[in-house]
């Protein structure tokens, strides 16, 4: 796992760069608890993905509800303004969609924005039916912007972004002091056989906006760390649910704090194992 403390990128133009903090165990244990009191944040947001509601084989409903729980126990202990699940909602089961909606995420104590991945078989007529958006949107926080885009089709087959809908929207935020993109499948392969589109012209529009800071990604539930695209980071966040990936179960922590400084750090929520435990 990608732990260390890292400074990535700060414009001439003084846009925020992203310092990648090391992970931490959980908000739930008080010896572990991670606040940062130096700052008062402007936006302080939760990245979680890869849930695979329904897989046979797995606890996904412990799961899912454990996600929840996480996720709440975080918001009340350091409040989160907004919770962003990246992809893979459901197993292959887009009927399941309404369901994991109605009894899981209707009960997070704070706003959640969704993007499907390639395991949640939808376009944006399915996702606007499940959750009144469709599957390509952008999401405004004062001076900061989300652009949230689909990366898969209704078969489960992986297809680049719409750069259309991207290179619309980031003119419309060319403006903002911050904009940070959401994609389920990362839009470049790091090595040969990685299972990552190729989608050089969504590439090069993010490297072609300064203010675009970050893209996060899930589909790859090993992955907890950073890459890059030239300067750009793109971060992952493990997984919540399924049959493989990480020993733990976990999300990404993203802040900002009113001087456009952006802080991001791994949280080990499921405690096992534990992330950077010593005894002496």
């Amino acid at each position: 796992m990608f732990n260390r403390r890292k400074f990535i990128t700060t414009s001439a133009t003084g846009l925020a760069g992203v310092i990648l903090l090391p992970a931490i165990n959980s908000f739930a244990n008080d010896s572990n608890q991670y606040i940062r009191k130096a700052a008062k944040f402007k936006l302080r947001f939760a990245l979680a993905s890869d849930i695979h509601y329904g897989q046979q084989g797995t606890d996904f409903e412990l799961n899912t509800g454990n996600m929840v729980k996480w996720l709440n126990d975080d918001h009340a202990k350091n409040h989160l303004d907004m919770v962003i699940i990246n992809g893979d909602l459901v197993h292959n089961r887009p009927d399941l969609l309404a369901e994991i909606k109605t009894k899981y995420l209707d009960k997070l104590n704070v706003p959640y924005q969704t993007i499907p991945g390639n395991h949640d078989f939808a376009d944006a007529v399915v996702w606007k039916n499940v959750f009144n958006y469709e599957d390509r949107y952008t999401v405004e926080h004062g001076d900061i912007a989300f652009v949230l885009a689909n990366t898969a089709d209704t078969k489960g087959g992986y297809v680049c972004p719409d750069n259309s809908f991207i290179k619309a929207s980031l003119d419309k935020f060319a403006d903002k002091k911050i904009v940070f993109v959401i994609l389920h499948i990362p839009p470049v392969k790091w090595m040969k056989n990685e299972g990552f589109l190729n989608c050089p012209e969504t590439v090069d529009l993010l490297h072609a906006y300064p203010n675009v800071k970050a893209v996060f990604h899930g589909h790859d539930h090993l992955l907890d760390g950073v890459r890059y695209t030239d300067k750009l980071p793109h971060f992952f966040d493990s997984h919540i649910g399924g049959d493989w990936g990480t020993d733990y179960r976990g999300y990404r922590v993203v802040e900002v704090n009113e001087q456009n400084e952006i802080y991001t750090y791994q949280v080990n929520a499921s405690q096992n194992p534990r992330l950077n435990s010593n005894k002496f």
